[in-house]
């Protein structure tokens, strides 16, 4: 048997906005619940891929990709980290 937690979300809004979303749910065949909880559910998931996206001008991604392809030499600090990781292994 699996259990249901929910937990209750409430807002206060001004009238006109209430009858904004209530016609919006209406439109959709949906209670203002379902509405609210789907609209909401929509956008958090969309700020959150946004917030994982990197965005580049298009300057600084010919940057990156030719960073990528054309690596610089490895430094001192690194071929010392190296060492120490080959010593360490």
């Amino acid at each position: 048997m699996t259990s249901k937690t929910e937990t209750r979300i409430s807002a206060r809004v001004p009238e006109h906005v209430y009858e904004t979303l209530t016609r919006a749910a209406e439109l959709c065949g949906a209670t203002i619940n379902q509405f609210l909880v789907q609209s909401a559910l929509e956008r958090a998931r969309t700020v959150i891929e946004e917030e994982n996206l990197i965005r580049l001008n298009a300057e600084a991604a010919k940057q990156f990709f030719d960073a990528i392809e054309n690596p610089p030499a490895p430094n001192e600090k690194l071929l010392a980290a190296f060492r120490t990781h080959q010593v360490r292994l």
